[in-house]
Formats: C-alpha cells, sequence, structure tokens
C-alpha cells in the first residue's frame, strides 16, 4: 500500500473538507469517540422573547464558577440611521432593517457590562485590538478574571478553556453550520455540562436546526455542503457553488461514474497527450493558490 504524501486534518470539517472526499480527491479516516469525560453539548435556539430567561440562566452559571462566551458578528455597529433606512424602497427596508439590527462586539460588550449584567465582570476581544490588548483579554478569561468575553469570530479556533461553559451567539443565523460548530466547540471542555445558545428571530433556519439536533461534524458539513455548496475544490473558497453545473449531492453516483472513468483515462495515458484540451484545463487548475 502507498504511502501517503499528504495528510490533513480537520476538527470541524468545512463544506469543502466533505466535498474533496466525495470528489475522490482524498481517503478518508474518521475519529468519532469523544474525549474521555466530555459530555455532549446541549444546544437551543432562543427567540427573541425568551432572551431573559436565557441571561438569568447565563447568570447563574457564571454564580456557580463556569465562564462565557458571547459572539457577534460584526465589531462596529451599522452606520445605517433610521432615516437612511425608511427612505429605501419598500422591498428593500427589510433587509437594511435586517442589516442594521446585526449584533457588533463594541455594543454588545457595553450593554451587557452596563445593562444585563453589572455585577459580573465582562470583556472583549476582536481582531483590531493591539496584539497585547488580546492577548491580556485572553489571559484574564484564562485567568478567570473575566466571567463573561464577547467576542468576534477570532476565537474560532485554537482556543481552549475547560471552564468556559456556555457559547452564546447573536446573530446565529449570520454564519455558516460549520462555523456555528466551531464556535459550540470552543465549550464543552471540562467536566461541567455545556450549552450552545443560538440568538435568533429565524427558529425555522435549517442551519440552526441542524445545530441543535446534530453535534457530528460531517453530518453537518454535508449539510452545509447541501445548503451552501462545495465552495472552489480547486482554489481558496471553502463554501459556496463551484462555477460547473454538478453542485449538488444528489449527483454522488454520477461524480463516483466519472471518477472511475478519470482513473481509467489516467491508466492508460498519464500525460493526457489524446486529451489536448483537458490537458490545458489541468495546468489552469495548476496556477491555482491551493490545492489541497
Amino acid at each position: 500500500k502507498l504511502i501517503p504524501h499528504f495528510l490533513s486534518m480537520s476538527a470541524t470539517p468545512i463544506p469543502r473538507t466533505l466535498a474533496l472526499t466525495i470528489y475522490g480527491d482524498l481517503d478518508l479516516s474518521l475519529i468519532k469517540e469523544m474525549p474521555k469525560g466530555r459530555k455532549k453539548i446541549i444546544t437551543k435556539v432562543i427567540p427573541p422573547e425568551k432572551r431573559q430567561e436565557a441571561y438569568d440562566f447565563i447568570r447563574s452559571e457564571v454564580q456557580s464558577g463556569r465562564q462565557v462566551f458571547v459572539i457577534c458578528p460584526r465589531i462596529e455597529p451599522n452606520e445605517l440611521g433610521e432615516e437612511a433606512i425608511a427612505s429605501s424602497l419598500p422591498f428593500a427596508r427589510l433587509r437594511l432593517a435586517r442589516v442594521a439590527d446585526v449584533k457588533a462586539v463594541k455594543q454588545e460588550y457595553e450593554k451587557l457590562r452596563k445593562d444585563v449584567f453589572p455585577d459580573l465582570n465582562v470583556g472583549m476581544l476582536h481582531g483590531k485590538m493591539k496584539t497585547e490588548e488580546k492577548e491580556k483579554a485572553l489571559t484574564d478569561f484564562r485567568e478567570r478574571k473575566t466571567d463573561i468575553l464577547v467576542s468576534t469570530s477570532v476565537i474560532e479556533v485554537g482556543i481552549d478553556f475547560p471552564n468556559a461553559a456556555i457559547m452564546m451567539i447573536e446573530g446565529s443565523d449570520k454564519f455558516g453550520l460549520a462555523q456555528l460548530h466551531q464556535f459550540r466547540g470552543r465549550v464543552g471542555r471540562g467536566e461541567h455540562q455545556s450549552y450552545c445558545f443560538l440568538f435568533s428571530e429565524f427558529r425555522s433556519n435549517p442551519r440552526l436546526k441542524a445545530m441543535v439536533v446534530s453535534q457530528d461534524g460531517f453530518e453537518l458539513a454535508e449539510k452545509d455542503l447541501k445548503l451552501r455548496g462545495p465552495g472552489d475544490l480547486t482554489g481558496q473558497r471553502q463554501w459556496g457553488f463551484p462555477d460547473f453545473v454538478m453542485a449538488s449531492l444528489k449527483n454522488i453516483e454520477l461524480v463516483e461514474k466519472t471518477r472511475e472513468a478519470a482513473k481509467k483515462i489516467l491508466t492508460k495515458d498519464p500525460e493526457l497527450k489524446k486529451y489536448p484540451l483537458l490537458r490545458g484545463k489541468l495546468e489552469e487548475f495548476r496556477e491555482k493558490i491551493h490545492l489541497e
């Protein structure tokens, strides 16, 4: 058996990771066991009318010694004013209002610190902060000087705080499934029961419903692949539909037949001397940056 020349590891599969296995570019091995002592994370969609109940629960968890992440889609609040929204065309008014209502880290930090949890220690983290400021925010959280850390997606990877037991995601419908699953993976790393609260007014959102019923990364990646497409399989985009017709998992059978046909062609004519157009297309792919 040939020894692999390339090994790609992913804790949270993205749509392209799954698509690459389906389209024959990668052989797949799965590690499905949870680390010893870990508990499944309880995930719930929180509608606006249940927000206060969620806040009360978060307070009780913090008082029990746990810590909380709060994720917001933006750093700064959107500057669309009420006049701009009111003066827009009717069909655009609702969309603009929703854009203006997207939660921002700085705004949410002030709200939680002053109005919602004035008795708790609330910290802030985002990509525009200076390196030393970011390091201090993470150190304070690690040393439990901060109870609640309001952040952008910068904590999506590389963060391991076993005492963090609640992941609260504002505007959760604005994120893709793979990213939501990555956020959720920042909690549940200790012995305590952990929770992921998806704040959204769209309870029927298919991504949020999938998050509630599954914690299987590949199952969620497959759902994400159906919803958002595999991305650019030979380029850099991790999601979205590529510029060819077969953009659906429903074509898996056809893809498998095509893959076998391609193997036969390459076995008989590895340099594609009989297929100059195909060889030219492959040369174009080689010019792309990311060929995983």
